[in-house]
């Protein structure tokens, strides 16, 4: 991954600036919410960054909320919006292709990480730290760019993702519960394909 590409961003940049923002993030927090778990459930929120998805998730009544992101400037940008509210969310800075967890998680959730894996090493890695942070019978959230999405992102190359081939990505692992397109409405007011898929990983019963 490239931490000094987003620590830059991130400092040039308001959080709702970047391409990627949303003022509330819906799709994810409906697909959340869809998944019918208990408030007490572990949810790792990948690249989180600035996003505001933990704001939605401790509005919900979540308790357990980890946000993860490559730069430390991104997830200061959260503690200060969330205030006295952020010591209620654990906040890593680490490469989501080389994290080590010491513990598992219900439910990963990852907006727009995935897609900027362009080299099969680094989805490897990501999927190492995937089968290590995820329990068995837990879910994923992933959205990526659509077919139709575009080709760079931050003036980064992205691979787009249909989802067979997301699936195919990600390892046999994983069922594919459901899919949905959106039209993500960037500040600019351009227009990018979103794709989001659940899956559940097997729980290793017999």
């Amino acid at each position: 991954m490239t931490g000094n590409h987003w620590e830059t961003v991130y400092r040039r940049s308001r959080e709702d600036e970047v391409s990627w923002f949303q003022k509330i993030p819906d799709t994810s927090l409906r697909m959340i919410e869809a998944l019918d778990l208990d408030t007490d459930a572990r949810i790792l929120d990948v690249g989180g960054g600035a996003s505001r998805l933990a704001d939605g998730l401790l509005n919900a009544g979540y308790r357990h909320i980890t946000v993860l992101d490559i730069t430390e400037q991104a997830l200061q940008q959260s503690r200060a919006r969330l205030g006295e509210r952020a010591p209620c969310v654990e906040w890593i800075a680490a490469d989501i292709t080389t994290f080590q967890p010491d513990t598992t998680w219900d439910v990963w959730h990852d907006r727009a990480v995935f897609h900027f894996l362009v080299t099969e090493e680094a989805r490897a890695g990501y999927r190492r730290t995937l089968e290590r942070a995820l329990r068995p019978g837990g879910h994923v959230i992933i959205a990526t760019f659509g077919p139709q999405g575009p080709e760079k992102c931050s003036g980064l190359p992205v691979v787009r993702y249909d989802p067979e081939s997301l699936v195919a990505a990600l390892g046999a692992d994983f069922t594919l519960c459901h899919t949905e397109l959106e039209q993500h409405a960037t500040p600019a007011g351009h227009q990018q394909e979103f794709l989001y898929c659940w899956l559940q990983r097997e729980d290793g019963g017999e």
